[in-house]
């Protein structure tokens, strides 16, 4: 994107292109922005979780490199064509977001790191943030598609995991006489409720506002979290 122009380039990286100088005080701004917060706000427990080695502290950043790793192995060494999904790296790329965000509930939770891992709460959370970054590449290949047959296969093949996950979030929820899960179970089941309602809609919307839209439906879910633990 340093380079001059390239006709490759989407809107969204024509635009990165055209303020690159914006963003890199933007990013020196927010470094500085995180590193304070980190040593104003973070709870001392997760500094005690870092220093001590409590836990299975050796395999949480070991699982956390690899995973990122592996989705930067991908991006640069897999060479799919237009007409191709690149499923693989995008359920790394969820998979990995899902475990980076999880560490700080991990901390405070008295479990091993494999049960933690293979937990209902991170499974449920890794597969909708894989439907979220999948569901761009299934509008962009159907878009350019003119074949009914596959786009009604990348109709499917959102439209059934997350139907699915709804409804295992739902349940997940009733199971929870405790209240103590429900919240998040309550959100996780907005975010897929709301990337049906986009997926059911999205020729009404540009790509561009598909990829906000996407977002949205993955940032609407915390204030949903929110206030369902408040109440």
């Amino acid at each position: 994107l340093i380079g001059g122009p390239s006709e490759k380039l989407e809107p969204r990286h024509e635009f990165h292109r055209r303020h690159q100088r914006l963003f890199r005080w933007l990013v020196l701004v927010a470094g500085l922005a995180v590193i304070a917060l980190v040593v104003t706000q973070l709870p001392m427990t997760l500094f005690g979780f870092g220093i001590s080695g409590g836990k299975d502290i050796n395999a949480v950043p070991f699982l956390g490199v690899l995973l990122v790793a592996g989705f930067f192995v991908l991006s640069i060494t897999s060479t799919h064509g237009p007409d191709e999904i690149p499923h693989a790296k995008n359920i790394l790329a969820g998979a990995a977001f899902a475990y980076g965000t999880s560490m700080i509930a991990y901390a405070f939770k008295p479990l091993p790191l494999w049960e933690f891992i293979l937990s209902r709460e991170l499974i449920s959370f890794g597969v909708l943030c894989v439907l979220n970054i999948s569901a761009i590449d299934l509008w962009e290949h159907s878009r350019r598609s003119s074949d009914p047959e596959i786009k009604a296969t990348d109709e499917l093949a959102l439209t059934l995991p997350l139907v699915l996950l709804g409804g295992s979030a739902l349940v997940f929820a009733a199971q929870d006489h405790d209240l103590t899960t429900r919240p998040f179970y309550y959100a996780v089941l907005t975010g897929s409720a709301l990337l049906y309602i986009v997926n059911r809609n999205r020729s009404r919307f540009s790509m561009d506002a598909l990829r906000v839209l996407a977002d949205v439906a993955l940032l609407v879910p915390i204030i949903v979290f929110h206030v369902s633990a408040r109440t």
